[in-house]
């Protein structure tokens, strides 16, 4: 009886020093980081955008619970180069990844350079357990799949796009490609292994996301979640179809089910987020790889140009962050900022280091008011193969095209603060120009040339290649 009374008061406690120092462990974990990237998402096309069209009340909640950039933007106008910039934080100008890489399994150059840390590979050696899902697009060759590049965890395809219905998933496994456009028709890859998945594809990417939440919520983790929706082909379930009763029939109705198939799941990943009580130490990033493919299935806003172009339309994307630990609810910020950011941010939360120079900022500073001015002295694109480049340098942008037929260069400045929509052309002043050109070049002298044929060279390379498609099963 006496050493119950003694042991009780002991074990009372022992178990709330134990409980402190869980809550303690707890509160002072690294944060997780979830990167929700759509693909080919109009500007004009998310509710926090303006969009009537389309709800999009989940993906809303990112803007509205955290911080809307209305100046986000990407490094290249279309998917795999964007890509390779966001998950490595740097350039893709600088190590050659600046063509839409082709299916080309053999090939380990077609892809990210192997010269490349990924942001899961620099937060691996900081603890953190991470997962791609969806779209790679970074490379098929069996060395620059996820699992090659920092991922511990893969659930999704390797190509620059897929079928979305189970049912036309056909090929098992890649020796079955002879196409470019094949490998949209293959069984999804669960690490390695090809699976029999039965779900509307938007859905089964956001159940997987659901689960690796719900099993690695005790320690940090990163998530990438690159949906390819709304990127074509154009496929919808009824379930979505529904819900645009007024709208006719065509690719425009079946382009918003697509999107709210998108803002279901991203409901399920700030559900998950909050069932599992870690929503407040994870900063959840949405933006789209690029601007919205031309035609009036999208809805690009007030933005000149689509998809592929050197315009605002090309570059600047839906864009929000939510992270309630560190960014205060309602926050609209209007300097530029763009996807590489988000490397940057992972490695100053992490305490990681990552192997090469960073071209992105930590934003969290300027978003609660630690710093001041601007991230970004100038962003600068280039298309290599069409002669065409731009800079933006405080409101001023330089655009550069060149015209094949007549062999010749016409550059136009905006003042793209005023004039969202680039219909208005300046005169500047020669220092000016001059400036700007000279911060371009400045710029240049540090990138290098694409180091692989694009997807615009499919025929070629085959020629080139032409045992492009003989590989082994995987």
């Amino acid at each position: 009886m006496k050493f119950t009374k003694l042991i009780l008061p002991i074990l009372a406690v022992m178990l709330f020093a134990y409980t402190g120092i869980e809550k303690k462990k707890k509160k002072n974990k690294k944060p997780n980081i979830i990167v929700v990237l759509v693909d080919d998402l109009g500007y004009g096309d998310v509710s926090f955008n303006g969009s009537k069209d389309i709800p999009t009340p989940h993906i809303d909640r990112i803007a509205n619970e955290g911080a809307k950039f209305t100046n986000g933007y990407v490094t290249y106008s279309v998917c795999g180069p964007s890509r390779a910039a966001l998950v490595t934080g740097r350039y893709q100008d600088r190590y050659g990844s600046s063509r839409n890489p082709l299916w080309a399994p053999n090939d380990i150059t077609q892809g990210l350079s192997i010269e490349e840390e990924t942001i899961a590979d620099f937060l691996g050696r900081e603890g953190y357990k991470s997962m791609a899902l969806g779209k790679w697009h970074l490379g098929g060759h069996k060395e620059l799949r996820p699992l090659k590049r920092g991922f511990d965890e893969f659930y999704g395809f390797l190509t620059g796009g897929h079928k979305y219905f189970p049912e036309e998933w056909t090929l098992s496994d890649i020796s079955q490609v002879k196409t470019q456009q094949d490998a949209y028709r293959t069984k999804l890859l669960h690490n390695n292994t090809r699976v029999d998945e039965k779900e509307y594809l938007t859905d089964a990417l956001s159940r997987e996301a659901v689960t690796f939440i719900e099993d690695n919520s005790d320690e940090p983790f990163f998530m990438y979640l690159a949906y390819n929706a709304p990127h074509a082909p154009f496929q919808a379930t009824q379930k979505y179809l529904d819900r645009f009763p007024n709208m006719e029939d065509g690719k425009r109705k079946t382009y918003c089910a697509m999107v709210s198939a998108v803002d279901d799941g991203v409901g399920r990943v700030l559900k998950a987020l909050k069932d599992q009580k870690i929503d407040d130490n994870t900063l959840v990033v949405f933006l789209s790889d690029n601007g919205g493919k031309k035609g009036k299935m999208t809805d690009q806003g007030p933005l000149r140009g689509h998809k592929g172009s050197i315009y605002e339309g090309g570059f600047r994307v839906p864009f929000a962050m939510r992270w309630p630990k560190q960014i205060e609810a309602g926050t609209v910020y209007n300097e530029p900022i763009i996807a590489m950011d988000i490397a940057a941010i992972a490695a100053e939360f992490a305490n990681a280091t990552p192997k090469n120079k960073l071209d992105g900022v930590n934003l969290i500073p300027y978003l609660n008011g630690e710093k001041t001015g601007t991230p970004h002295e100038s962003i600068a694109w280039r298309k290599f193969d069409q002669k065409k480049y731009a800079i933006r340098k405080g409101d001023l942008k330089m655009v550069v095209e060149f015209n094949p037929k007549k062999q010749k260069e016409t550059t136009s400045f905006y003042n793209v603060k005023t004039d969202i929509s680039e219909k208005e052309k300046l005169q500047l002043s020669k220092e000016q120009r001059n400036e700007l050109k000279a911060e371009y070049r400045t710029w240049l002298d540090q990138m290098i040339d694409p180091t692989y044929m694009g997807l615009l060279m499919d025929k070629e390379y085959s020629e080139k290649h032409p045992d492009r498609f003989e590989t082994e099963i995987y």
